[in-house]
């Protein structure tokens, strides 16, 4: 990825999705959450090693994280690039999945077919049963994102996060509904670039995977 020129107000997050675990890699796959804490599978690692090579050459001065195993071995591959330690954030965590963590999306349409109609109506208000709904995701991991916007102008920084989260901080930044979270891809480590420039925030890059071949 060519860094572009950088300049003492602007910040740009380049947010990555971490690499596969082998609940991402089964068919169909199996809802992880926040408590299921995996780590990477042979072809996760080479795809996180894959994003640290895309980033190399881009003047990162820090490399946040989710705790969670998945992003923070994704983030290390990013970080090892440029000598730096990751930061590790709990407002980044992956959304609570509930009752529905561990299981595929067929399983749960069978056994809360009622819950999981209510979700799919509306996820900003109808939770993973028994979990966060993506409201609940946008107020403890936005705030948190938008921070780092702020704090890092003129300097570009990494985030290792999640599916919903990537996808709910998107969502915001574009001013569009969760409603339409299922329209924003976020393949495993793909890379999404957001830019605050001149105090406006702009998503330059949507799942990029070039670097995955």
């Amino acid at each position: 990825m060519t860094a572009p020129s950088q300049d003492k107000n602007t910040c740009r997050i380049y947010l990555i999705r971490h690499g596969a675990t082998n609940f991402n890699n089964a068919r169909p796959a199996i809802l992880q959450g926040c408590r299921l804490n995996p780590a990477l599978s042979e072809e996760g690692r080479l795809q996180a090693e894959q994003a640290g090579t895309m980033l190399a050459d881009v003047p990162l001065t820090t490399v946040y994280s989710s705790p969670l195993l998945r992003a923070m071995e994704t983030a290390e591959c990013v970080a090892a690039t440029h000598g730096l330690n990751v930061m590790p954030h709990e407002e980044l965590t992956e959304v609570d999945v509930g009752r529905w963590e561990g299981l595929t999306w067929p399983t749960i349409m069978e056994r809360h077919p009622e819950e999981y109609q209510a979700f799919i109506h509306d996820a900003g208000r109808f939770p993973y049963l028994g979990g966060e709904n993506l409201t609940d995701v946008h107020l403890r991991a936005t705030p948190f994102l938008r921070s780092l916007l702020e704090k890092h102008q003129g300097e570009s920084i990494a985030v290792a996060g999640h599916n919903i989260v990537n996808r709910v901080f998107l969502l915001d930044v574009m001013e569009r509904p969760f409603g339409e979270f299922r329209s924003i891809p976020q393949d495993n480590a793909a890379i999404n670039v957001v830019r605050r420039k001149n105090g406006k925030d702009k998503v330059v890059t949507i799942n990029s995977i070039l670097h995955l071949g």
